[in-house]
């Protein structure tokens, strides 16, 4: 007689994939959440950034306006100063050149009141960038603390699903026959999650292989498989579609198959 071959039920196996991607699941989650709250911790510091930025523009130009302002009020001083000049002047000669100084201080004084008026006009702009950006950090600062108290409350949860899926996964393990078990590892390793494959009709539902006639008669008699092609150890779906010609011609090799291994 030959020698037996493993045994191990698609049950098992269909159990082995599902608590391979619940962990994988559970991991991203107990990974994502601390991604979550830096981004939220970047998205603030952006805000503030750019409220600082904001202010200190707003600073520089309510100086420019308090500075033009200045300068207006100076000009309007010296052509004070002229006018009272212009009363007392002594010749035509100097009546016409103070005449056109005041003209001249006159119009320098309309284009800076017009640029007060614009730095003004910026200010208020300024001011209303201001309240809408105060707006958006105190938002910004909500959502972190919104992510904060959501990742406190979800990681003992998820810490605790993950210890109980780990459990599950090594007890389930435990029906891996030992003459596969280095090359089940390896296989998880290398692929994590999707070390295993159901058969999808004549396919490996992982590489979308074509499964062998008598690959698929060894899975059906729970001897373990694993897809020439990708590597993943295969199962049977709990509803096997496989073509019903299909099974039957599975039917008539598992016969073949046993009388096979009696000598």
């Amino acid at each position: 007689m030959s020698p037996s071959k493993p045994n191990l039920s698609n049950e098992v196996l269909r159990t082995l994939h599902r608590l391979h991607r619940q962990l994988s699941d559970l991991r991203a989650r107990q990974e994502q959440g601390p991604r979550r709250v830096r981004a939220a911790q970047a998205a603030l510091a952006q805000q503030q950034k750019e409220l600082a930025q904001a202010q200190e523009d707003l600073k520089k130009l309510r100086i420019a306006a308090d500075q033009k302002q200045l300068q207006f009020r100076a000009n309007e001083e010296k052509i004070k100063d002229l006018k009272r000049k212009l009363m007392t002047a002594t010749s035509n000669r100097e009546y016409q050149a103070l005449r056109d100084q005041i003209a001249a201080d006159d119009m320098a004084n309309s284009v800076l009141a017009d640029e007060i008026l614009e730095t003004l006009e910026q200010v208020d702009q300024q001011q209303k960038k201001i309240a809408e950006l105060e707006n958006k950090v105190t938002l910004a600062r909500e959502k972190l603390q919104a992510v904060e108290k959501q990742l406190a409350e979800e990681t003992p949860i998820i810490a605790a699903d993950l210890k109980r899926a780990e459990e599950q996964l090594r007890q389930t393990e435990t029906a891996i026959p030992v003459e596969i078990r280095d090359l089940y590892q390896r296989v998880v390793r290398q692929r994590g999650e999707d070390a295993l494959a159901a058969i999808e009709g004549e396919y490996c539902g992982g590489c979308h292989q074509h499964v062998p006639i008598n690959v698929y008669v060894e899975i059906k008699m729970s001897h373990p498989m694993f897809c020439k092609a990708c590597g993943r150890l295969l199962y049977l779906a709990e509803d096997d579609s496989s073509p019903p010609a299909r099974k039957e011609q599975s039917a008539a090799a598992r016969k073949e198959q046993k009388e096979k291994e009696v000598v």
